[in-house]
């Protein structure tokens, strides 16, 4: 019995001294495996060098009148716009590009026919490298105005009032590529506030283009031949001279923001001609969730457009300032994404 007493115990001591240096063993790899852990660098995250948006806006305006005294038209109207933009920035370049686009339309009761209120495309796009001097970049600057499609001036027809009457009395004022401004700028971009930038670009090539014949005088196309009026007028007109832009944006909080641009072109080809000017604003005030107040204004100065009538005969045959404004309420949605 003592003989297997101490057998007993030899065999116990023995696994308890293997189960101690099992675990012993098994400490030290979990040490030396919590060290590597904590000694493994951690990876930094990716870099986003891409800021991309989009806001659009939807809309909806109506009319009814039922014995109104003070006389008036049954209406509908629906506009909407995008606003889209895709910026770069890495190191010492930038690279940002914004796309806006706006459509709209009316219907009113007595004029059987629809009636564009909104027809606009404008692309913009702006390259920047920094210099040695703080807040000075060279750049390059890309932009491209057109519109989608026909708009024209409703006048009262004089011989009857059916839509085909109104489609006759009709007078073409735009069309797509009728015109379109396509400017490629160099030269220096200073950007003194993150919400302020000055674009100065002494040498600015520019294309001019109206494919529709009746209105190529309308925009001051040349003429194909000087000698000879009857050949009539040109489809494009090539420009070389300087584009001075300024871009200003306050962003208020995220419900409500104004951005405004000024744009000066001098052309160097016709000296005497007065620069053209351009002044684009956009306040955007969005009271809930999914609506929106939006004032946008628009103010063209071109010395060569025809725009006023001077004679009254309906033909327009004198320059003048252009200016259009929309006051709007309506859908509002919007998404933003870094990658």
């Amino acid at each position: 019995m003592k003989k297997v007493f101490t057998f007993a115990s030899v065999v116990l001591a023995g696994a308890m001294t293997a189960f101690a240096q099992d675990a012993q063993t098994a400490a030290a790899e979990a040490a030396a495996a919590l060290s590597q852990a904590e000694e493994a660098p951690v990876s930094a995250p990716k870099p986003k060098y891409w800021e991309s948006g989009v806001q659009t806006n939807i809309n909806l305006g109506q009319t009814w009148l039922s014995q109104w005294a003070a006389g008036g038209s049954n209406s509908v109207s629906l506009a909407g716009n995008i606003d889209a933009k895709a910026n770069y920035a890495k190191d010492k370049m930038i690279w940002n590009n914004r796309l806006q686009m706006d459509y709209g339309f009316m219907y009113s009761e007595d004029k059987p026919i629809l009636q564009k209120t909104k027809d606009r495309i404008y692309l913009e796009s702006k390259w920047g490298y920094e210099t040695p001097i703080r807040h000075l970049s060279y750049s390059a600057n890309f932009d491209f105005k057109t519109q989608f499609g026909d708009n024209f001036e409703y006048k009262t027809p004089t011989t009857g009032t059916t839509k085909a009457d109104w489609e006759a009395a009709r007078i073409l004022k735009s069309d797509l590529f009728a015109p379109a401004y396509i400017n490629l700028g160099l030269g220096l971009l200073w950007t003194p506030k993150s919400w302020f930038s000055l674009n100065v670009a002494p040498i600015t090539g520019g294309l001019v283009v109206v494919n529709r014949p009746e209105l190529q005088k309308t925009y001051g196309m040349d003429l194909i031949n000087a000698d000879d009026p009857t050949l009539g007028y040109k489809s494009t007109r090539l420009e070389l001279g300087a584009q001075v832009k300024a871009d200003a944006s306050w962003v208020i909080n995220d419900n409500f923001s104004y951005t405004t641009q000024v744009a000066l072109f001098y052309n160097y080809l016709k000296p005497t001609v007065e620069p053209r000017i351009a002044w684009d604003n956009k306040v955007f005030w969005k009271l809930a969730k999914f609506f929106a107040l939006t004032v946008s204004t628009n103010l063209i100065y071109d010395p060569l457009v025809l725009v006023r009538d001077t004679d009254k005969d309906g033909v327009a045959d004198a320059k003048g300032v252009q200016f259009k404004e929309f006051l709007e309420f309506g859908f509002t949605y919007s998404i933003s994404a870094k990658h």
